[in-house]
């Protein structure tokens, strides 16, 4: 029997104000990170700045991180935290933003580190040299608030990497479900299909363990539950808070056991075409549970375990009840046009087959084998 490893993320707070955490911080200097407008629109940002500043620190705020964060925006952030010196950063907003801020940690401390020379998978070097590091998400879906991942765009090849370095787990996670209690209902969809993808890849990763499959099967559970309700309008805050420890619950699992296909393949058709990583997901899960089925047992022990027929019909229920469409032709977030889409598979399945996501996915795919689930996902040709 092969030593294993299983870690559980430093401190989670959760639940309704847990927010005001963040006055009981020991610093002199906060760095906060966010992307677009919704945490100022919403006074997020204004909040946690005030509870910082509550906690005796002085503040600078980092914004403008981008939906897919860029090596040039990790890269212009670290180069602030340079000149301010923080000993804690604070991200908050979604996955992209604590992504970004994550890495931006890293060039922080390391600042004569090239991209290049983290992407292998433990590359990294230690982190909290010089701060420590909270990540508030205002999404129910990345988890990368309790994670050792992040997933950084190469623009000029097209290409996302997922960074992962154990160090990268927050020192602290925040859990407030007011946060993405004010996110429109296609994000929530489309961030909570995340959150089923990476339970569910966890479950059927080579890697999970009697450890990880109890994190990974309740988050299943919670969003089988949850998720509709949490779409719909007048904010049912039992299903967002829900919604919100399943993505930790989620992130613990697949941290420890990795993810699979369905990451990969997302992966590199989002940097090809910009789609949503959560959206890809949703799209590609069921196509590949019934591609895995033939690989492994775990979808039937799921489905013994939560009193299912078949899990990846429930999916496309869930799916088709949250306005996603079942193939990415019939995606009307980007143009998937097709003969971009014919002139791109080869390659696009070629980089999937090596990204790191694939070695823990059941069986032993191919190249070929992603192409022939990229085309299914794209026509809807059936997997079984």
């Amino acid at each position: 029997m092969a030593v294993m490893n299983f870690s559980i993320p430093r401190n989670i707070v959760y639940g309704e104000g847990s927010m005001d955490k963040l006055a009981t911080l020991e610093g002199k200097k906060a760095a906060l990170v966010t992307g677009g407008s919704s945490m100022k629109k919403f006074g997020f940002l204004e909040q946690a700045d005030r509870f910082l500043k509550d906690a005796g620190m002085e503040t600078i705020t980092i914004d403008g991180v981008e939906p897919n964060p860029s090596v040039e925006t990790v890269k212009r952030g670290a180069s602030e935290m340079a000149e301010f010196e923080p000993d804690w950063i604070v991200a908050i907003g979604g996955g992209s933003a604590l992504d970004a801020a994550k890495v931006m940690w890293c060039f922080y401390e390391h600042p004569h580190l090239d991209f290049e020379d983290i992407i292998q998978p433990g590359s990294m070097p230690g982190l909290r040299n010089k701060a420590k590091f909270v990540a508030i998400p205002s999404t129910s879906g990345t988890a990368s608030e309790i994670t050792a991942f992040s997933v950084i765009t190469d623009t000029e090849n097209h290409i996302k990497y997922p960074i992962v370095a154990a160090d990268m787990v927050p020192d602290l996670a925040i859990l407030d479900p007011a946060l993405p209690a004010k996110m429109p209902s296609h994000i929530t969809a489309n961030t909570g299909m995340d959150v089923m993808c990476h339970a569910v890849e966890a479950v059927a990763s080579t890697a999970a363990t009697c450890f990880t499959d109890p994190y990974a099967i309740e988050a299943i559970k919670l969003v089988l539950a949850n998720l509709e309700d949490a779409c719909k309008d007048g904010n049912d805050m039992d299903a967002r808070y829900n919604m919100h420890n399943a993505s930790s619950l989620a992130g613990m699992a697949f941290t420890n056991a990795s993810l699979g296909l369905v990451h990969s393949l997302a992966h590199k058709i989002g940097g090809e075409f910009g789609v949503t990583h959560g959206l890809a997901n949703a799209i590609l899960l069921p196509y590949i549970i019934d591609f895995n089925r033939k690989s492994t047992d775990k979808y039937a022990q799921v489905e013994k375990s939560l009193e299912i027929e078949d899990l990846a019909e429930e999916i496309r229920k869930l799916n088709k009840a949250l306005n996603i469409p079942a193939t990415f032709k019939d995606c009307d977030e980007v143009d998937f046009n097709e003969d971009k889409f014919k002139e791109v598979l080869d390659r696009m399945s070629t980089n999937a087959h090596g990204d790191p996501c694939t070695l823990t996915n059941p069986g032993a795919p191919t190249v070929a084998d992603v192409k022939a689930i990229y085309e299914a996902a794209y026509y809807g040709k059936s997997m079984k």
